[in-house]
Parts: structure tokens; sequence; C-alpha cells
């Protein structure tokens, strides 16, 4: 009898042999993703878009920001309930059968809910945008401050999480003829 996914918890994983219930292991993957995608849904039709984002472990928290007007923003003002996920590939796994290719991979799945934040939280979530991409500038010495004006012209979502997943699967360093995408000439 086959099990009922529906009934399950969302951060459940399927393949308990490759779940990931460190909360470091998640952090740290969260803290190095360079984007991840956001799932929005509105009148039962999702959506998912890439977005540049920071998790905040004080607030147990991901920001990320959008246009002031838009597809995201309407979405989350709809229904709160959204999805994001991370993603870093590994190498790729030749076989010599073509179901049994695979590759190397980790990901996290994060569970929660969006909303719009706006004044002081807004222009913390967008610094520490700032701090992630440009860690190497500093407000009012390399950039001038964020301004209220400014905030004026974006929106700045705030996911809280309620709920996560980690998945990962690694094989033996020495796996015959793995490579990384990218890296193996066509001919």
């Amino acid at each position: 009898m086959s099990k009922d996914y529906t009934a399950l918890p969302l951060n459940e994983v399927r393949r308990t042999d490759r779940a990931v219930f460190d909360d470091d292991w998640i952090v740290k993957l969260l803290h190095r993703a360079p984007q991840g995608m956001l799932a929005t849904v509105n009148n039962g039709q999702p959506f998912i878009n890439s977005n540049l984002f920071v998790y905040d472990p004080e607030n147990h928290a991901i920001y990320t920001h959008t246009a002031r007007i838009g597809r995201t923003r309407s979405n989350v003002e709809e229904e709160e309930r959204v999805c994001f996920s991370v993603t870093e590939m590994g190498r790729l796994l030749p076989a010599d059968e073509a179901l049994e290719f695979s590759v190397e991979y980790t990901g996290v799945v994060v569970f929660g809910h969006a909303s719009i934040v706006e004044g002081g939280e807004a222009e913390r979530g967008l610094q520490l945008l700032l701090d992630k991409y440009f860690p190497h500038l500093q407000p009012g010495r390399d950039y001038r401050p964020i301004q209220p004006e400014e905030l004026k012209r974006t929106s700045v979502f705030k996911i809280a999480v309620e709920s996560w997943s980690g998945k990962k699967k690694e094989v033996e360093a020495d796996f015959p003829g793995a490579f990384l995408y990218g890296q193996h000439g066509s001919g």
C-alpha cells in the first residue's frame, strides 16, 4: 500500500537516507546560496520567482525584496503561505544504464508565511541583503545609507520560517567518470 504523501508533514523528506536534520547545516547552506526560488500562489495558480535573499537567524526569517507592485506582492497579499528553496549542484554521475545516471546535490526547502514589512524592519532587511552580497562595502563609507524615500520604491518581504528540510546526495570522491556540469566537453 502506498503512502498518502498529502497527509505527511510538509517538511518530511521522502528519501530519509538523504534527509538532513542538522539545523546548522541548513543555516550554512542558506548563508552561502546566492539565490533562491520563492513559490507563491494566487487562485490556485502557483508562481515561482528567483530572488536574492538573506537568512536572518535572529528572527528565524528570510528577507527578500521585489518591485513595489507586481505579481509577488499581489500574491503575498492574497495568500501568505509560501515555500522557498535553495539548491547546489554537485558532480554529474554517469552510469552504464540511462536510468542509473545521477547527480550530487544539496538543497533546503523552507515553509512559512510571508509578509510585507515596512519602516525599520524593511530597512533592516534591505541592509542585511546588502551586507550579504556586498560585505566589503559599508554604508556611510562606500555608499549612501538607505533613505526613507527609497523604501517607498520597493517591497520587502519577511518569510517567517515555520519548518524546513534539508536534503543531500553525495558519493565517494573517486566515483568513475564524475564531473562538474559545464566542465566536460561535447567533443
